[in-house]
């Protein structure tokens, strides 16, 4: 099989952790000798905001009242990632990243450089009144202030829908524009028939 690289992106609560895991676990499973490196930002960030020092103080904040993180703390942890596990041989899920045009169009230049052909975009479609709902339901402590989800979910339409419609007109991506509004097994079910992996 093709060594897969493959982008979820959607809006908080769309589902991107729970069926980035599911392929992770399904391409893992397979029999064709390649590894998958996962990289997630989400864990990135609540893993290093338990870190001491005045950067990461900062980064909590952030977390703790709604806002984006910089780009430059985004792009720092998943580029580290990228240079410290990355062997060229293995399957790519990415979770979480991009979060605006500027950072998609940097991880076009990793895209690049490791020279990953054919990647695809999984775009977990859902509306912003189904990610609310859903985000409330998870119970995460970063869910349960109004205030805080209504600006987490207001920063998708701000600043990742831009790169959502960036690689929704890329011809160097595979977009694939998935129902996140159905069960979750529903949706991994679409996703793998898209990748052509049933």
């Amino acid at each position: 099989m093709d060594l897969q690289t493959i982008i979820f992106i959607g809006r908080s609560g769309a589902g991107k952790g729970t069926q980035s895991n599911h392929l992770n676990t399904f391409l893992s499973g397979r029999q064709d000798d390649s590894s998958v490196l996962y990289i997630e930002t989400g864990a990135y960030f609540r893993k290093y905001a338990q870190e001491k020092g005045y950067t990461w103080d900062r980064a909590r904040v952030y977390g703790e009242t709604g806002k984006r993180q910089p780009e430059f703390l985004a792009i720092w942890m998943w580029a580290q990632a990228l240079i410290d596990n990355i062997s060229g041989r293995e399957h790519l899920i990415v979770d979480g990243m991009p979060r605006s045009l500027d950072e998609a169009k940097i991880l076009d230049t990793a895209v690049s450089f490791y020279g990953r052909e054919n990647p695809t975009v999984v775009f977990l479609n859902v509306s912003r009144q189904w990610a609310e709902d859903r985000l409330r339901g998870r119970g995460r402590p970063d869910d349960v202030k109004s205030d805080v989800v209504a600006r987490r979910l207001a920063w998708f339409d701000q600043d990742v829908a831009p790169a959502v419609e960036y690689y929704r007109n890329n011809p160097a991506y595979r977009f694939l524009d998935i129902n996140g509004e159905q069960t979750p097994e529903e949706v991994f079910d679409d996703i793998l028939e898209s990748l052509n992996l049933k």
